[in-house]
């Protein structure tokens, strides 16, 4: 793409940002650029430009606002050692990018214009990458969205593909602990042929119910079964899952109706590295609750973007709990060479770092 730049005329200043940079939470605070580029029928994507940060100015009839046509990333850019910065697996995002507008109807943004304005924003707006003390850093935000004026259901003819960028402090300030989970037994994420593989905000929306539930039950978050049989295990509220057995092998449930996770794709290839078997396949809620209670399953851990890995304690259900698994040692050592890879502390031997410069 041929990308135009326009720098913003009133920067946030090397003061304020310091302060951002210092707790700068979650969503909280944006970069002082954007990305964005357009596509119609005719014309194609066109009109590629980055642009002083700033709101969107949206018809009341605009699509994505009445038929929820919209996809989007989430991954992050990593200060380096050498003071560079790099962003982990990008063309993973861009890839999964490609299968999420399919199923949404959208365009497909090719993988190289997708990793090229991530690229060129992080470059642009570079001085809010944080330093890599704290676990903190750059998180990106590519999102796709109908922005033709019509209320017709059909798919767009107008559509805008953006990149935000928000830094982002440690996902558990205080240490990281295990997170209680709500086995929700009424609310299901997707089911088969829908849209569960696709990282769209529907999908999120679906998900808010149920994570109301958990919270009301003194739960960090929500577990979702499937929804033909409601009995195998998917998914989180935003997380991927992992089961670890007492020989050393490792489940995680298989794809299809779940999203296919940039951070469980690589765990898998990890694991598989560190010398377990690593496998994809349905694992029932009944092979969960009897399997920590033998002692069969000795550690359970989530993962995503924001967190990375996190271990995972009690399930909680109503009318019954299972606690914690006894071990979180292979989740740690699992969380730690992830950690250690993306902010270049140990040899990216899968390749998985980009160099954004």
């Amino acid at each position: 793409m041929e990308i135009s730049t326009t720098l913003s005329d009133q920067p946030v200043d090397d003061a304020r940002l310091a302060e951002i940079l210092a707790n700068p939470g979650f969503g909280v605070h944006f970069t002082d650029h954007m990305f964005t580029v357009e596509w119609t029928p005719e014309k194609g994507w066109y009109d590629a430009r980055i642009t002083p940060y700033g709101p969107l100015s949206l018809d009341p009839a605009t699509a994505v606002l009445h038929y929820a046509q919209e996809t989007f990333e989430g991954m992050k850019a990593y200060r380096q050692p050498d003071g560079s910065v790099a962003t982990f697996r990008p063309e993973a995002n861009a890839q999964r990018m490609v299968r999420s507008s399919h199923r949404l109807a959208f365009p497909e943004l090719p993988v190289d214009d997708f990793v090229q304005a991530v690229d060129a924003l992080v470059k642009v707006d570079e001085r809010w990458v944080p330093e890599a003390a704290g676990e903190k850093s750059l998180y990106l935000r590519p999102f796709m969205i109908a922005t033709e004026v019509f209320l017709g259901v059909r798919p767009s003819q107008h559509v805008t593909f953006m990149v935000i960028a928000s830094p982002a402090g440690a996902y558990f300030k205080g240490g990281i602990k295990p997170v209680s989970l709500w086995l929700t037994e009424e609310y299901t994420r997707a089911g088969r042929g829908g849209m569960g593989a696709a990282k769209t905000g529907g999908n999120y929306a679906s998900s808010l119910v149920a994570q109301q539930e958990a919270s009301g039950h003194g739960c960090d978050q929500v577990v979702f079964l499937d929804g033909q049989d409601g009995r195998y295990v998917e998914e989180l509220g935003g997380m991927n899952m992992y089961f670890v057995f007492k020989d050393g092998s490792i489940v995680t449930p298989a794809t299809g109706t779940i999203l296919e996770g940039i951070t469980r794709s690589s765990i898998i290839e990890l694991a598989g590295r560190l010398g377990h078997k690593v496998e994809e396949r349905k694992l029932s809620i009944d092979e969960w609750r009897d399997g920590v209670t033998s002692g069969e399953i000795v550690e359970i851990f989530a993962c995503g973007t924001a967190a990375v890995v996190t271990p995972v304690g009690a399930l909680k259900w109503d009318g019954g709990e299972v606690p914690a698994p006894a071990s979180t040692d292979l989740t740690m050592q699992i969380r730690q060479s992830l950690v250690d890879i993306q902010y270049g502390r140990a040899e990216d031997s899968f390749g998985w770092m980009h160099r954004t410069g």
